[in-house]
């Protein structure tokens, strides 16, 4: 039976939103999509806090507590002594200053998605597309016929993915996807809440599937 999962976004109190990390990081471990440590999510606060999973725990046992409370700008703790936060924090930060209006970052390793990059950056691809399925209204674009979802070199340093992340979206696009694909590694989703972007991994997770399915 899979849980409940909820908005966390606009919670009152970091309490609450550290409790919808934790929920969150079960729910998608349930999938199958955090195995072992793997994975993090994210919630910001305003512009300059962001509670973030802590680096190196199961998330299949996370709890509440096991969140950081981080400043936007430095990714540093704001809490002297606090738990270590994600490894990739980095790029939740590079993609909540690309978008202000994000509000939650969900990155885990959902299996057709990573199939999928792995086989296109194998391939020299820099882009996922998808054409012609319904899906791509789940990644919030229902006014096209098909969609292109970066894909992301997965340097072992990764603030080197962060600042790649962050210049690919400094470029103006006109509607940018809300998901990206890190070859050899994963996929990560963004929205106005932790639903949304929950919802949007589950889509891009979905349309990988077809699209390996379906194959060229």
């Amino acid at each position: 039976m899979q849980r409940q999962v909820e908005s966390v976004t606009d919670a009152p109190h970091p309490v609450d939103a550290a409790n919808g990390l934790s929920v969150m990081a079960r729910h998608l471990y349930d999938l199958g999509w955090m195995p072992g440590t793997s994975g993090n999510v994210s919630v910001r606060f305003d512009q300059d806090l962001v509670l973030i999973t802590a680096s190196g725990l199961g998330k299949g046992r996370l709890t509440a507590a096991d969140t950081v409370l981080v400043r936007a700008d430095t990714g540093e703790p704001v809490r002297p002594g606090a738990a270590r936060p994600s490894a990739e924090t980095s790029i939740h930060l590079a993609l909540y200053r690309a978008f202000p209006a994000v509000g939650a970052v969900v990155h885990a390793h959902p299996p057709y998605a990573t199939a999928l990059a792995s086989r296109t950056a194998r391939a020299g691809g820099a882009l996922v597309r998808f054409s012609d399925l319904e899906l791509i209204k789940g990644l919030g674009r229902s006014d096209v016929d098909s969609i292109d979802i970066p894909l992301f070199t997965n340097w072992r340093d990764v603030p080197r993915i962060a600042a790649d992340v962050g210049d690919h979206f400094s470029h103006p696009v006109a509607d940018p996807a809300s998901a990206l694909l890190i070859a050899h590694h994963g996929a990560t989703a963004w929205g106005a809440d932790l639903a949304q972007a929950s919802d949007r991994l589950e889509c891009l997770e979905a349309l990988c599937q077809l699209a390996l399915l379906v194959g060229d």
